[in-house]
């Protein structure tokens, strides 16, 4: 005798199967993406825009302090130094003393153009409706077929294995001034990737912003 299928049984099923979770996240069979799970600062959902920019700030002066004394004081008695030794052409030290003053140079132009940067960061700046600086991002990468969240950082603070990108970074730039609902194509070494903007918060909808 045939017997009615246990429905209740098939729906608990189906809804224990919508996410079965593997290594990487989990997989919803209904649209059939790997969904990835949150990184950790996600959770506390905190970007602190002053404060991180004052302490990048903070670590760029020490490293300028560090090579001007070098430039002024360290390199000129090192080439001195060297110089005194003889035939310049043939003088291993003085030509090594004389391309890292030009190195030295070279950084603090470097560090100093990035100090310009930072001080031009201000919630002003930031769009409040598109992808910005602080931004949570969660979008569907086609190429993996999954869903990511990223967070987008100053590239002193990009960490790719937690999640955080910097907004100068492929994905970054791609990412920028997009709106949900939008497509970004990521332009890598390896080819193009295609993401959409699945979900958006700005640094501006995030407690302690300012």
């Amino acid at each position: 005798m045939d017997t009615e299928p246990d429905l209740g049984s098939k729906r608990k099923n189906s809804e224990a199967l919508a996410h079965i979770p593997t290594h990487a996240g989990n997989i919803n069979f209904k649209s059939g993406r790997l969904v990835c799970p949150p990184h950790p600062w996600a959770e506390a959902g905190v970007y602190n825009l002053r404060a991180m920019t004052e302490q990048i700030k903070r670590k760029l002066q020490e490293e300028m302090n560090a090579l001007e004394h070098e430039l002024v004081h360290d390199l000129p008695q090192e080439i001195k130094k060297a110089a005194a030794l003889g035939d310049l052409s043939e003088n291993a030290e003085y030509h090594m003393a004389k391309q890292r003053q030009e190195f030295v140079k070279a950084r603090l132009r470097q560090l100093g153009a990035r100090m310009a940067e930072l001080a031009l960061i201000n919630m002003d700046n930031i769009p409040k409706d598109k992808v910005g600086l602080g931004s949570t991002v969660k979008v569907y990468d086609d190429s993996k077929n999954a869903e990511v969240e990223y967070k987008l950082v100053t590239s002193e603070e990009s960490d790719v294995a937690a999640g955080k990108i910097s907004t100068s970074s492929p994905i970054g730039r791609a990412l920028l001034n997009k709106k949900v609902g939008d497509s970004a194509t990521v332009v890598t070494p390896n080819g193009k990737r295609e993401m959409e903007i699945l979900s958006l918060t700005t640094i501006h909808e995030q407690p302690e912003a300012k």
